[in-house]
């Protein structure tokens, strides 16, 4: 019996509220998290002495449609020769949320903002990542600087750290100043009205093009996974709409790859601990192998993140359509990304997917602890003050922002299967195309092409491994466990949906910034 359409995100809202409290992740702020909320104010220029005056820079935000906790700004300045600085501001969470508080401890446990399908629980209270802390457009706001000289040919030069006072002049979305770049759309309008910001705004695209080249020369990945984004009409869910890369995305990924990457260096120079962020080389290269054999490539018998890249950009070219599926059968088998901690003295594993040696999470305090963790031990350093946590401490967060991670990862997986099982409740017994994304002793998971949903393969799944593709026809639904079931081939008998408490390995969030 299908659900009442029009309690749609109801429904999936108190989904997600009891997967968030199955997996240990507080979906709820205490009253002591809102009664320090209600007393915080905005960090100025007052209560950050020494803090660079950079409001005169032409900064701009560029994020999703409907962000507000505003996380970074930038600002390319050209210094002659092909030589262009860059800076990164990041939003001083820290400024406004005391180590040790109530809201601290919140944000600690859960580690992360939650998105689901139908409601986002914040890590930090909204007062708090859409305002005071965010870099709202027009607002004076202290903030963490990275700035890089990016050299003509890609290359990161210098680099150095400091407070500033910042001024967001114009909030750009992802989607309108890629279609501007790409000659395809005006340019916004939020950009057309500050003088000078469409030169910035080319400058910086064409500083990120070269950061690019150098990491892809290097081995950084190119892969492209489908991210479906529920669509709401009124409270009726609709459609999954896929969201697709474009160069805005990735101007933004490019600078904030940069940015963190000076923050571990400037780190490991000072002789602090750092909290990295490391992707270790994949679990499964036999497998990355046998499917680039399958595909008339040959890649070496030992990891190779250039060969494998190259590969890569081959098949994109070669098979546009079916790359993404590619790419997901990719991540899978490259396994998870992880914190861990560099003591001084000592070096951590690099980042395998972004080909990048030294690398931390620090541009995205409003919604990851592992970057509130980044920021204060950045202004520890800059203060010439004692690390704020124990090597100890940091080491049992960076397990728990794992573990912790991974939890709200399964949450949103769970809800984005629920509302999958929303749309496919009608189709029962229909085929579809797929490619199989998981095999493992739990099961073999198959993602769908139309729409791009994934489920459990229930029959038939002797003899398949991540990357294959099938025919499969759906069995069964059922929308408040997530379950969607698949049998191989043609079938015609409906079965229930198979019980099964995790729903496959996870395509691992690490390769975004």
């Amino acid at each position: 019996m299908q659900r009442d359409s029009g309690r749609h995100r109801h429904d999936l809202r108190a989904i997600a509220r009891r997967a968030m409290i199955e997996r240990d992740l507080l979906p709820d702020f205490s009253s002591a998290v809102m009664a320090e909320v209600a007393r915080s104010q905005a960090a100025t220029a007052n209560g950050a002495p020494g803090a660079r005056d950079l409001r005169g820079l032409l900064w701009c935000s560029i994020d999703n449609d409907d962000s507000r906790d505003l996380d970074q700004l930038t600002v390319a300045e050209p210094m002659g020769g092909g030589t262009v600085r860059i800076l990164v501001a990041i939003a001083d969470v820290d400024a406004a949320v005391a180590q040790g508080s109530a809201t601290d401890g919140h944000a600690r446990h859960n580690t992360t903002s939650v998105y689901t399908a139908a409601a986002i629980f914040p890590m930090l209270p909204e007062r708090l990542s859409t305002d005071l802390t965010s870099l709202g457009e027009g607002e004076d706001r202290v903030a963490l600087v990275a700035e890089m000289t990016v050299n003509a040919d890609g290359t990161v030069g210098a680099a150095d750290l400091y407070r500033g006072v910042v001024k967001n002049r114009a909030k750009l979305a992802y989607n309108a100043v890629a279609a501007w770049l790409d000659g395809t759309g005006p340019i916004p309008d939020r950009a057309a009205g500050v003088t000078g910001m469409e030169a910035q705004l080319r400058l910086q695209d064409q500083v990120a093009e070269r950061l690019r080249d150098v990491r892809h020369h290097h081995g950084a990945l190119s892969l492209e996974t489908i991210q479906a984004r529920p669509v709401f009409e009124g409270e009726t869910l609709t459609d999954l709409e896929v969201e697709h890369p474009n160069r805005a995305r990735a101007l933004i990924e490019d600078f904030m790859i940069a940015a963190n990457g000076a923050m571990a260096r400037y780190l490991a120079a000072r002789g602090y601990p750092a909290l990295r962020r490391v992707l270790r080389s994949p679990e499964r290269w036999e497998r990355i192998v046998e499917l680039a054999a399958g595909l008339g490539a040959s890649l070496p018998p030992e990891p190779a993140a250039v060969a494998l890249d190259l590969f890569l950009a081959a098949r994109r070219q070669a098979d546009p359509l079916r790359f993404p599926d590619l790419s997901l059968a990719i991540l899978k088998l490259m396994g998870r990304g992880e914190y861990v901690v560099e003591l001084p003295g000592q070096t951590a594993p690099g980042h395998f997917g972004l080909a990048v040696p030294a690398y931390t999470h620090a541009t995205a305090p409003n919604r990851r602890f592992p970057d509130v963790i980044s920021q204060r031990l950045v202004k520890a350093a800059l203060a010439s003050r004692p690390a704020p946590y124990t090597n100890a401490e940091l080491q049992t967060l960076a397990q728990h922002c794992t573990e912790a991670e991974n939890q709200a990862n399964k949450v949103e997986r769970q809800v984005g299967k629920s509302a999958a099982a929303l749309l496919l409740e009608s189709r029962i017994g229909q085929p579809f195309d797929a490619i199989v994304t998981g095999a493992s002793p739990k099961g073999t998971w198959v993602r769908i092409l139309r729409p791009p949903v994934e489920g459990k393969l229930v029959q038939g799944a002797d003899g398949l491994d991540v990357g294959d593709r099938v025919q499969v026809t759906l069995m069964a639904t059922d929308v408040e466990r997530g379950y969607i079931d698949f049998a191989r081939g043609t079938a015609r008998r409906q079965l229930p949906p198979t019980p099964v408490g995790d729903w496959g390995p996870q395509t691992d969030a690490c390769l975004r910034s």
